[in-house]
């Protein structure tokens, strides 16, 4: 597939396209202690009225998670996952469906390892997985996902979320990350998943340096052209943005909305942020100011 045309990204029965506009994934965390915005929306209906409100600041998709994966934190169990992400996805997706959308309702996407609560989220409306383990973690989960039709996110991490960034190095950031979701992608075609449900996602953060961070955004379009699928970063608010500009977290928007365009810049399809209402704002100027160089000078 050429580079520049636009990708499809199939997700049950919608199919998105992917490019030239790219796709914002809203973050909505209902877990209580995830690093950025944990137990803020710990409660259902507060959970719901989040979901809502990124929807209509202009998500293409609302990503919900039910298990903080920021660095050092350990697993949920699969039970309290399911209480915390089951019921907001159903009710999220009753209420997006109750409303008209131009062009469709956002797509729900449910933030997964576990296979139990994929298959729980995917019955009550969601059309996408986001594993950070690429499908790796539980074996149930391919053919879960298979089986729904869904979209999924895979993810590149070196190690686990509880020992990640004790001290991960790489020879070559770009060729080992792409080696790997080149490789998951092969793999995961071969076990009967369609290619065009694939995204790849390079894992800001997730046992990568600061240094690691930025050689990857640099060469996003690399990356991509050796996956052949389009690929989703999620930056936002990150600790390596924080090192760069001394802020902390709440602080870190505009570090994360120069990350979003320059990655758009270099070759994104979809980005994932908290902060939807800015980054759609960024992005829609970005285009026009891409648009109106395309035009040259006269």
């Amino acid at each position: 597939m050429h580079a520049d045309l636009p990708w499809s990204w199939r997700c049950r029965e919608r199919t998105l396209t992917l490019g030239p506009r790219p796709l914002v994934m809203g973050i909505l965390n209902v877990t209580p202690d995830s690093f950025s915005d944990g137990g803020r929306y710990a409660d259902h209906d507060a959970a719901v009225a989040r979901g809502l409100e990124l929807a209509r600041a202009g998500a293409d998709v609302v990503d919900i998670g039910g298990e903080s994966t920021r660095p050092g934190s350990a697993a949920a169990p699969e039970a309290e996952e399911l209480r915390r992400v089951a019921p907001v996805v159903e009710k999220l997706s009753r209420a997006l469906a109750a409303q008209d959308w131009p062009g469709g309702a956002p797509l729900i996407s449910v933030d997964t390892r576990k296979a139990g609560v994929a298959a729980a989220a995917l019955e009550a409306g969601a059309a996408i997985v986001n594993d950070v383990s690429a499908l790796r973690d539980d074996p149930r989960l391919l053919e879960i996902v298979r089986a729904a039709g869904a979209g999924v996110v895979l993810m590149h991490m070196r190690g686990t979320p509880l020992d990640m960034q004790l001290a991960p190095h790489y020879e070559d950031v770009l060729g080992e990350v792409a080696a790997f979701l080149r490789e998951r992608v092969a793999l995961l075609s071969a076990a009967g998943l369609d290619p065009e449900t694939m995204v790849v996602d390079p894992g800001f953060g997730f046992g990568k340096t600061l240094e690691n961070n930025l050689q990857l955004l640099a060469r996003l379009a690399a990356l991509r052209d050796a996956c052949q699928r389009p690929v989703l970063i999620g930056v936002s608010r990150k600790m390596f943005l924080g090192r760069l500009t001394g802020r902390e977290t709440g602080g870190r928007l505009a570090a994360s909305l120069a990350c979003a365009a320059y990655a758009v810049r270099r070759g994104a399809s979809v980005v994932r942020v908290h902060d939807v209402a800015e980054t759609v704002d960024v992005l829609r100027v970005f285009a026009a100011l891409q648009a109106a160089e395309g035009m040259g000078a006269g």
